[in-house]
């Protein structure tokens, strides 16, 4: 692996993180604008109950980042989390980071107390699917469904 730095997000991230956020959410077909990615790390930033973000870092530049968020769950019995986004520029891809940047994430929830750690794969991504595997995560089955119940224009 490229020598890199995970470490917690700062707030002079904030914008160059909202544009990989925005690279990984456009490549599952939604679109969300970096102003309104921006207010969600301002909001996890100050209120660190609401979850994490972390960064992986090369020479300065952000290649990776991660978003964990809090969720009071039936399921799980207690505080778990969800991994929201997990997304690797496509050059520092195969070279061990997502690993790496996973580990930390996991790491992470530990630290916080959470009872698990849920994610989703989007269908197109097959290959990150061993990566998730390898670290214990278990395949369910179920179909996910949203609702979208208000759009940025009414914001």
């Amino acid at each position: 692996m490229k020598r890199s730095t995970i470490s917690k997000a700062t707030p002079d991230q904030f914008s160059s993180m909202a544009a990989l956020f925005e690279a990984q959410i456009g490549e599952h077909g939604i679109n969300t604008s970096v102003d309104a990615l921006v207010a969600v790390l301002r909001m996890v930033n100050d209120q660190p109950e609401y979850g994490f973000v972390l960064t992986a870092t090369y020479d300065g530049s952000i290649v990776s980042v991660a978003y964990a968020t809090s969720l009071l769950s039936l399921e799980h019995g207690g505080w778990s989390g969800w991994l929201e986004e997990l997304y690797v520029l496509l050059e520092w891809r195969g070279n061990g980071l997502g690993s790496c940047l996973l580990d930390a994430v996991i790491a992470g929830a530990i630290e916080r107390g959470w009872i698990a750690l849920d994610l989703e794969v989007d269908i197109a991504h097959q290959r990150v699917v061993s990566l998730y595997a390898s670290r214990d995560f278990q395949q369910v089955s179920r179909i996910r469904f949203v609702r979208r119940l208000r759009n940025e224009a009414n914001a």
